[in-house]
C-alpha cells in the first residue's frame, strides 16, 4: 500500500447511499476502479458513470461483458475482475463477502491488497468493523444510517395476499409457482435467471420504467441492486448451492429483505418508504 493512501471503511445497512458515495468520490479523482459483487450492479454503476463522464473514458469488465475504450479513466468491474492499473482511487463494495464460503477468498484478497494511490474505500456491513480494524492498521471508519424503513408483512399464502404494484419475488430452484402466479394475476412480469447480459439489462429497464409489475429473480438480486420495489416475497428461505440444500446465509436473507428500499430515484430527504417483505406459504 502506498504510504500516502487513505483507507476508509464506509459501513452500515442497505439503503445508506454507500455506493453512491463511492461513485462521487471516484469521480473526484482523475482515475479510479470500483469492484461490485453483481454483474447487473456493475452494469448499473457503469451506466451512471457513463452518463456523467461519457463512454470514451469508462470501462466495464465482468465475467460476461468487456467494454474497454482506448483512453480509460474509470474502471467498473465485478470484484473478481478488478484490474490492477495503479488508479488514484479504488473501492470494493459488499466487503462483508469476505465471509462467503465460495467468494470470500477474492474479497479477502481485495481487502488486504486492493489500494488506490490516494484513496481506498471498503463498503459493506458493520459486521466487518472488527476484521478491518485488525487487518488494515490505520483504517478510518465512517458509519451511515438508512434513509428509509423496512416493515415485515409476515408469512402468507401467495394466492390469498393482496399484491401491491411494483413487487418482486425471490425463487428457489425447487419453487417455480411464481411465474404462473404472476400470469394468473394478469400482471406483467420479468424473469432474470439464466439470461444473457443484454436480456437481463433490458428486463431491469422495463421493470424500472413501469412496463411490468412483477420481477422474479434469485436471492442474488438483493446484493445492492437498486430497484423501485415496494413488496418483496420469498418463495423459500433455502436453496440448492450446487452441493446440497441449505438455508440462505443470514447476510443474503437480511440484504435481500432490505434491498427494496434502495433506489437512486428516491431522494434521501423524501419521506421514508415502507417496503414490505413476506414469505408465501
Amino acid at each position: 500500500m502506498q504510504n500516502n493512501s487513505r483507507v476508509t471503511a464506509v459501513l452500515g445497512p442497505t439503503n445508506t447511499g454507500k455506493t453512491h458515495y463511492a461513485i462521487e468520490r471516484m469521480l473526484a479523482h482523475r482515475t479510479g476502479v470500483i469492484g461490485l459483487p453483481l454483474r447487473l450492479l456493475a452494469r448499473e454503476v457503469y451506466d451512471r458513470i457513463v452518463a456523467k463522464r461519457g463512454a470514451r473514458v469508462v470501462a466495464l469488465v465482468t465475467g460476461e461483458e468487456r467494454i474497454i475504450p482506448d483512453k480509460v479513466q474509470y474502471w467498473v468491474a465485478t470484484t473478481e475482475a478488478m484490474p490492477d492499473v495503479g488508479a488514484d482511487f479504488v473501492a470494493v463494495d459488499e466487503i462483508q463477502l469476505c465471509a462467503d464460503p465460495e467468494r470470500g477468498h477474492v474479497f479477502t484478497e481485495r481487502l488486504l491488497n486492493a489500494r488506490g494511490i490516494h484513496e481506498t474505500l471498503l463498503l459493506g456491513s458493520d459486521t466487518m468493523r472488527p476484521a478491518i480494524a485488525a487487518l488494515v492498521p490505520g483504517a478510518q471508519f465512517l458509519h451511515r444510517d438508512r434513509f428509509s424503513e423496512l416493515s415485515w408483512a409476515g408469512s402468507k399464502n401467495c394466492r390469498a395476499c393482496r399484491v401491491a404494484r411494483r413487487s418482486s419475488a425471490f425463487r428457489s430452484t425447487t419453487s417455480m409457482r411464481w411465474p404462473s402466479f404472476c400470469a394468473a394475476r394478469r400482471a406483467g412480469r420479468r424473469w432474470l435467471w439464466a439470461r444473457s447480459p443484454r436480456t437481463r439489462n433490458a428486463q431491469v429497464e422495463m421493470y424500472q420504467n413501469g412496463d411490468v409489475e412483477f420481477l422474479v429473480a434469485t436471492d442474488a438480486i438483493g446484493m445492492g441492486l437498486n430497484l423501485d420495489i415496494h413488496h418483496v416475497a420469498f418463495s423459500a428461505t433455502d436453496k440448492f448451492d450446487g452441493h446440497r440444500m441449505r438455508p440462505l446465509f443470514p447476510m443474503k436473507w437480511a440484504r435481500s429483505r432490505a434491498a427494496p428500499a434502495a433506489s437512486p430515484k428516491r431522494a434521501p430527504s423524501a419521506s421514508p418508504a415502507r417496503p414490505r417483505c413476506s414469505i408465501p406459504a
